[in-house]
């Protein structure tokens, strides 16, 4: 009888492959990374800091609450991982400045920022005040702005870098009464892209994560019929949570996500579906 040419493969719970090292399993760790959060005093800037330190990272947490920071970063430090908190405002260049400048003089780097930092103030455009527009897109969009700039050159000289920008599934799908919310939400994809096709050969990754409906004290306060109605719009049955979130932005920081670059990673449940 012919033998077959077929081989009878490896014995049970051994691997055949002999994979070249670019494929070798790397452990999602981010030891020896300095990572800045923006907004970082609460919800998913807070989620996003714990998980970058549980991963290794020490962490620069931004924002104007620095009671609440302070709380962040003693449970940060409680595992052994450095903070730095940064009385910073996103939407003035000068604050952003000096918070930069704090971190690299205390750590000579930046590997990771995370652009969280945001306010609404919404309200439909026709009873929308002009101080409420510009409000939200100068701490939202030109937040982001002021801190890819004065992070960037660290990252471009060192040739690596992971920025993750925090956007929204509004941005994408629309939603009435946040016309100046949507516009900075969507500018932030639109910077993420560009940027992204601008340092991408100089090691440096650019991406967004749209979060859909995430459970907050707010969302907790919405009326019943209110809630349902929202839970019938996600198909996944269940508001997100910022820890869904802070994985997101996890995985695009780690040395896994290096070719994934302009990339917006939508966390929403399946209610927007690109």
């Amino acid at each position: 009888m012919r033998q077959s040419s077929r081989s009878k493969g490896p014995k049970a719970g051994r691997t055949s492959f002999n994979l070249p090292a670019i494929f070798e399993p790397r452990p999602m760790n981010l030891n020896g990374r300095i990572a800045v959060v923006t907004g970082a005093s609460q919800g998913i800037g807070r989620a996003c800091a714990l998980l970058l330190a549980e991963a290794g990272a020490d962490v620069a947490l931004a924002s104007r609450n620095l009671e609440n920071l302070q709380a962040v970063a003693r449970q940060i430090e409680s595992t052994g991982r450095q903070t730095l908190v940064l009385n910073m405002d996103v939407a003035s260049l000068e604050s952003v400045k000096a918070g930069i400048g704090k971190v690299l003089e205390t750590w000579k780097k930046i590997d990771i920022l995370v652009n969280n930092a945001g306010v609404v103030r919404d309200n439909l455009l026709l009873r929308m005040k002009t101080e409420d527009w510009h409000a939200v897109l100068q701490t939202n969009l030109d937040g982001a702005y002021h801190c890819i700039k004065e992070a960037l050159p660290g990252m471009v000289r060192q040739r690596y870098g992971r920025i993750i920008n925090i956007t929204s599934v509004v941005a994408q799908a629309g939603n009435a009464g946040q016309a100046n919310y949507i516009a900075s939400k969507a500018g932030l994809i639109g910077l993420t892209k560009a940027v992204a096709a601008e340092v991408a050969r100089r090691g440096i990754t650019v991406n967004a994560v749209a979060p859909g409906f995430i459970a907050t004290p707010m969302t907790d306060k919405l009326p019943e019929e209110v809630r349902q109605k929202l839970l019938g719009i996600i198909p996944a049955g269940r508001m997100g949570t910022d820890i869904d979130v802070a994985c997101g932005v996890r995985f695009l920081a780690s040395e896994e996500a290096g070719y994934i670059t302009g990339h917006v990673l939508n966390v929403n449940g399946g209610m927007y579906m690109a």
